[in-house]
Order: C-alpha cells, then sequence, then structure tokens
C-alpha cells in the first residue's frame, strides 16, 4: 500500500499533461489501491479470462468474427502495456486480453484439429470396422460400439460408400458376437445417420459433442456380425470388472456399484436414473473428484499403516511422502480404468496437484489449485469447458473452497474445545450450509442446461455423500478385493443394502411435491451474468465482492421472467408441442420417449405432455390438426399436417389461408399462404428446429443466419466412393 501510495501521485502530472480529468485519476488511484490490497487473488482470474475466451469462440458466429476479436484482444493487451506505467490495473488489463485470446485461438485450433468429414445423409452400408470400445447399455439391452471403419462399405447394391472416421452403433445385445473385444475387426451391416443437430433451440447439441470427438455417423447395426479378425484384449478390464460387479448385485444397485468403480452407467434403469437426477444425486454416478478422493485417501491410509508397521522405515523414511506417491499411483491407475474421460482426467490432475502441496508442505485445498486444475483441462480439452461436466465440477468445488475460505465461516466451523454432540453438530451444520452453496451455485448451470433445477438435493447430499463415501465404496472394495481369493461372497450382500438405502432416498427426494422446477430455454446473455456474478464473488476478498450481486441478480431475474415458447417445432417438421390452458400438447400420438423428453424440456414443462388431439380446442384429422393459441392478447391460429398423405389442395390452400401458422414434414405448395409464418420441409431444412413465442413476437431457429461453425456447416462425404475415393480428407458439402 505505501508503494501505492507513493507511485500513484507520481502518475498525475503526466496525466494532467494528457488532459485526463481530476476524476478519473482519482478512480484509477482508487482502482490501483484496490488491486493492491487483492493481489494475492489476481492471478486467479487467469484461467476465468482464459474460460471467456473459449465462451467467445462458441458465442462468435465465425471465422471473420473470431479474428475479430483476436485482433481487438491483441488490440487491447498491448494497449494496456504501452499506457500502463506500472500500474497494477493496466497490467492486469494486458494479461486478461491474452488469456482471453489464448482460449479463443485454442478453442479454434482444437476445432480444426479435429475436422472430420461427417456422412451427408441417411444411408445403409456394409462394412469392416476396427472394434475402438465397447460400451453395454443394460437396461436397454444394446451395447454402443464405437468403430473405426477400414476403408468404404458398400450399400445394398453393392456401390461403394464413403465412411467417416469414426462411427458409434447400436447393437441388440443377442446380435454382439462372442467373444468381441477391443482391437477385433468385424463386418457388419448398418442405418446410418449424420450426428444430429438438437431437435429444437436449447436442446442437447449432440453434433458439437460429436465434432470434437471425431464421429461422423451413428446408428444402429443389424445381425450378422461377423468377426473378421478377433481380439487379444477382450472388451477391456472396464467392461470386464464392471459385468463382474453387475453380476454381484440386482437391479440397479449393480449400476450404481459399477458407476463407482469405472464410471459405467449403462445397467441403471432409466427410472432410477432419472430419480437420481432429480434428487440431485446424479453427480455420484460420475466418475469425478469424490471418488478420486476416496481412492486416494484409503490408498494412502493403507499404506501409512503398513508402512509403520516397520520401526526403521518410520524413522529414517517419510512416509507421507510414500504414501502420496502411492496414492498419485492410485489415481492414475483408477483414471485410467475408467476410461480417461474428461471429468475424470481434470479430478486426477486437481488429486496429483494437492498431493504435491502435500508433500512440500503447503496447504492444498485452495482457489489456486481449482485454478491450476481448470487451467490444465483447458490447455488441453479447451472444448470440455463449454460442457456440463467441467462447469459443475468446477462451480461445486469453487464454491466448497471460496465459502470455507471466509473468516467467518473458518473461524465457525473451525476446530473448538467443545463437547463431542456440540462438535458433531457443528460438522452437521457445516455439512449442510456447504451443500447449500453448493446447490445455489450449481442451479444456474443445471437450468442452463438441462433446463431443470432440483431443490432438495442439497438435504439428500447430506445423506447420500457421507454413504457413499464411508460406506458403499470402502464395502465395494474390500468385495472386490476378497473376490480375488474367492471369498467376496460374504460382503457383496452387505454392499448390497446401503445401495438400496441410497436408491430409497433418491425415489423418494424425487417424488416429494415441487422436487424439481423446471425453467424453459435460458438467454445465454442471462447465464453469463450469473456466472461473472458468481465467480466476482467466490474470488475477490475485499468488500468489493459485494458487486457481484447486481450481475448475478440480473441473470437470476433474467432467466426467471423469460418466458416459456408457445410452440415448439422439430428440424423434421414431425413433431410439433403447443402450449394450451391445459399445458404442454404434443402433435403426434406416437412420440417417442426422448422427442416427449425433449419437447417438455424445453418448453419448461416437467412431466409427461398432453396429447394435442385431446384438447378441447384442438380440431384434429387423421392428417391434419389446427389449433387456437391465445397469446399476446392475441388468438393465434396454428395449422400442421400429421401425416404423409395427400390433402386436396383446395382445402389445403383454405386451411392454410384461414391460420396464422402452418408447421408441415412436407413440402407445402406455394399457394399455401398463411397470415404470419410457414414451416415446411424447405424452411426447416434452413432454419433447423424452432421455438415460437408469440406475446414477444420471436422466433427462434437452431440455424442462426451466419452461424459458420463447423458442426453446423459440416464437411460431408459423396456418396460414391468410387469416383471420389474414401473421402477421409475432402471437405465436400455435397450429397450426390
Amino acid at each position: 500500500m505505501a508503494m501505492t501510495a507513493v507511485a500513484a501521485p507520481s502518475m498525475r502530472p503526466w496525466r494532467r499533461q494528457m488532459g485526463v480529468p481530476q476524476w478519473a485519476v482519482a478512480a484509477g488511484i482508487a482502482v490501483e489501491r484496490w488491486l493492491e490490497a487483492e493481489r494475492d487473488q489476481l492471478a486467479l482470474w487467469l484461467p476465468v479470462m482464459t474460460g471467456g475466451g473459449i465462451a467467445l469462440w462458441f458465442a462468435l458466429p465465425g471465422p471473420a468474427a473470431w479474428r475479430v476479436a483476436l485482433l481487438m484482444l491483441a488490440a487491447v493487451s498491448l494497449a494496456g502495456l504501452a499506457i500502463g506505467h506500472g500500474g497494477r490495473a493496466a497490467r492486469a488489463l494486458a494479461i486478461g486480453a491474452l488469456a482471453a485470446g489464448l482460449g479463443l485461438g485454442l478453442t479454434w485450433l482444437r476445432s480444426d484439429s479435429v475436422a472430420r468429414p461427417v456422412l451427408g445423409g441417411p444411408t445403409f452400408a456394409t462394412f469392416r470396422a476396427r472394434v475402438e470400445s465397447i460400451e453395454p447399455l443394460v437396461d436397454r439391452e444394446l451395447v454402443r460400439l464405437t468403430l473405426l471403419p477400414d476403408g468404404a462399405g458398400a450399400d445394398g447394391q453393392g456401390r461403394p460408400v464413403a465412411l467417416p472416421y469414426r462411427i458409434r452403433v447400436n447393437l441388440a445385445e443377442h446380435d454382439v458376437p462372442t467373444p468381441l473385444g477391443r482391437g477385433a475387426i468385424i463386418g457388419l451391416r448398418a442405418r446410418l445417420m449424420p450426428p444430429a443437430l438438437p431437435a429444437v433451440p436449447g436442446a442437447y447439441d449432440f453434433a458439437r459433442v460429436a465434432w470434437f470427438a471425431e464421429i461422423g455417423a451413428t446408428g444402429r447395426g443389424f445381425a450378422p456380425v461377423r468377426v473378421i479378425v478377433p481380439s487379444g484384449r477382450g472388451a477391456g478390464i472396464r467392461v470386464t470388472l464392471s459385468q463382474h460387479i453387475e453380476s454381484r448385485l440386482t437391479g440397479s444397485a449393480g449400476g450404481i456399484a459399477a458407476a463407482l468403480a469405472t464410471g459405467d452407467v449403462g445397467a441403471i434403469s432409466d427410472a432410477d436414473s432419472q430419480a437420481m437426477r432429480r434428487a440431485g444425486l446424479a453427480h455420484l454416478l460420475s466418475v469425478s473428484g469424490l471418488h478420486i478422493t476416496a481412492a486416494v485417501a484409503a490408498t494412502m491410509l493403507v499404506v501409512m499403516r503398513l508402512l509403520a508397521l516397520f520401526p526403521w522405515l518410520a524413522r529414517h523414511v517419510r512416509l507421507p511422502l510414500i504414501a502420496a506417491m502411492a496414492g498419485a499411483a492410485a489415481a492414475i491407475g483408477y483414471t485410467l480404468l475408467t476410461g480417461s474421460q474428461v471429468p475424470t482426467i481434470r479430478s486426477c490432475v486437481a488429486a496429483l496437484l494437492v498431493l504435491a502441496a502435500l508433500a512440500m508442505g503447503r496447504e492444498a485445498m485452495t482457489l489456486r489449485l481449482v485454478a491450476a486444475g481448470a487451467m490444465c483441462v483447458m490447455l488441453v480439452r479447451p472444448d470440455s469447458a463449454a460442457g456440463p461436466s467441467f462447469q459443475l465440477s468446477f462451480a461445486a468445488i469453487t464454491a466448497i473452497i471460496a465459502l470455507h475460505e471466509h473468516p467467518a465461516i473458518r473461524d465457525f466451523f473451525g476446530a473448538h474445545e467443545e463437547r463431542r454432540l456440540a462438535r458433531v453438530g457443528r460438522g452437521l451444520g457445516s455439512l449442510l450450509l456447504t451443500g447449500l452453496v453448493v446447490e445455489i451455485a450449481l442451479m444456474p448451470i443445471a437450468v442452463y442446461h438441462f433446463h431443470k433445477a432440483g431443490v432438495y438435493g442439497a438435504f439428500a447430499n447430506i445423506v447420500a455423500i457421507p454413504l457413499t463415501t464411508f460406506v458403499i465404496m470402502p464395502l465395494e472394495a474390500l468385495a472386490l478385493l476378497l473376490d480375488g481369493v474367492g471369498a467376496g461372497g460374504i460382503v457383496w450382500p452387505l454392499v448390497q443394502l446401503p445401495l438400496d438405502a441410497l436408491l430409497w432416498l433418491a425415489r423418494r427426494v424425487a417424488a416429494a411435491p415441487g422436487a424439481v422446477r423446471s425453467l424453459p430455454a435460458m438467454p445465454d446473455a442471462a447465464f453469463a451474468a450469473m456466472v461473472t456474478g458468481g465467480l466476482w464473488i467466490a474470488v475477490w476478498r475485499t468488500r468489493w465482492r459485494r458487486l457481484g450481486a447486481i450481475p448475478l441478480a440480473i441473470g437470476a431475474i433474467w432467466a426467471l421472467t423469460t418466458p416459456p415458447p408457445d410452440i415448439l417445432v422439430t428440424g423434421d417438421g414431425r413433431h410439433v408441442a403447443v402450449r394450451t390452458a391445459a399445458g404442454l400438447a404434443l402433435l403426434r400420438d406416437r412420440a417417442g420417449a426422448y422427442m416427449r423428453d425433449t419437447l417438455a424440456e424445453n418448453g419448461g414443462v416437467d412431466g409427461e405432455p398432453l396429447l394435442l388431439a385431446d384438447q378441447p380446442d384442438a380440431r384434429c384429422s387423421r392428417d391434419l390438426c389446427m389449433m387456437d393459441v391465445v397469446a399476446g392478447g392475441r388468438r393465434w391460429r396454428v395449422l400442421a399436417t400429421r401425416s404423409m398423405y395427400r390433402v386436396p389442395i383446395a382445402d389445403l390452400v383454405a386451411a392454410c389461408r384461414a391460420a396464422d401458422i402452418v408447421v408441415s414434414e412436407r413440402g407445402l405448395p406455394k399457394t399455401c399462404e398463411p397470415r404470419w409464418l410457414r414451416l415446411d420441409r424447405s424452411t426447416l431444412e434452413r432454419t433447423g428446429g424452432v421455438a415460437l413465442t408469440l406475446r414477444m413476437g420471436r422466433v427462434a431457429t437452431v440455424l442462426e443466419p451466419g452461424d459458420r461453425h463447423p458442426w453446423r456447416m459440416p464437411p460431408t462425404l459423396r456418396r460414391s466412393a468410387g469416383r471420389f475415393g474414401h473421402g477421409a480428407g475432402r471437405r465436400v458439402r455435397s450429397w450426390s
């Protein structure tokens, strides 16, 4: 502070010569003093600004905008260096702009490095492929294979078909040949589709996920599946261990136990998986910080106790260092065992940093550790920062550490000389407060990505986390160890009991009235405001941190007051959801479970949607459905086709003229002219899915004009491989 007080006045004459107003000089000095007081926190903004650059790449429409953003960030950085004159604010601005440019550039580089052409359209193909991974989906009686095609395939007439670099195919369990392992070369026939765009605005964007995973097609395989070259590795230790655990336990308990050990959630029933999500316990099913921490802690405890049995080692060797090395090996081994997914890698990196800090005698659990872990992940996989897994994990740990670093919280919940009962009560209070803060921190992220927020998750986690960490996982580890000598059968029934208790808790909490609040798709700007406010509160330490409540409140109010869409139309025009007085109603009676859930979630509805034909205000035949929607102080008439059968042209034209909005999966004649909007096949090919908010006259589309992100307009493969070759490196836009 003394340095600031001396240096700041020396800058005044220069600023006065440059014509800088006195109030600006005073504000600059105040900012310098504030940053001097927060100097230990400035480094924490490095990953924040890097993440901001990553978000900027996803938010801006294409290469031209990305170049402009990079130039502007470079200009801001150079300006900060040029006018800084040693000022901390200017240096922080320059470094922050550089970090944002780094995030944007890394994401652009990552996107270009994984660029692969995708399948141009639906096709049946017979082909050979190498099995890259095997994922049993026990509850759905399917097996998901990730395949690397070996050359081109052939269609039903024997004509060559170019195939993408990587394909994901689902097979029925009884169609999977035995044995089938990773590395095997198989031959099969499959119906393939390009990666799907979001069905409606705000829905899950599998096309983006597939782009960064280099998946160019998905589909369903058919028997017979031939093993051309068998694998010597089998299905892999992960699949083998999951199957072993599932065979020892019944129902979804086996699936949860497998998820805790290997991250494989395929054996959990859809109903129980949904209950875990609604109860706020889904994080237990993803191998992340909780599981890595338990594995490392158990390993260190066992190693310390075993080494302490040898007096010479205890006197001459730093046993905590040896235990930390064993814990690091356990963290890395557990990460490899569970498939090295991004959340697991992130947790492993954090665990290694904690162990390194402990080995050096430093405080381990700090926001600097979180910042270092986030920076490591973003440098390697910048695209992961846009996903819910990254955001939920780092938001949770940031909220926990920021809460317990607060002096008042640290003093109240720290060590006290008191009776055991009071100490237990203080610990339970700390756990409850931590759970509430974490739920509040995660709620905006959950609403933004999943359009739902749990209400009772904090209370459920008070029981679920200790039960999982201190009962289920140790018992499961003991049972697996005893299985090595054939004695695990006496422990597995003990594992079943707490798992059943966990499922009972999830079902009861999920079924409680008001357990889940559903909201429509949140505006990006509202989400950005809440994230900015939350980070501002978590990172700073002086009273200026309270200013973060302003953008946080603005974003929350914005999200809560965003009206749900009145009409949702999928990109193929087949499925339409209309908001009626009774709730959200679907056009087609036979919409699949996934489509019903997608439309309900993005319509801000918790529960099963209704059928439009059953509504009193709808007039539906086998081929057409007409509905009046009251919104924005007026009545809107909506006409939608329900089949591909021909409708007499005169009747169709008359119905179109009487409607404000017409929706159809077919191409409508030009004479079909509604009063406001026509969404037929040709229009939806340009827009993708559509969400209409009639009271505001707003039309949101999946495909925005000018959007040049690569998964929106990916390079596609031509159908004829005989003429154009396999096309693995070709950027072909047509489907011939």
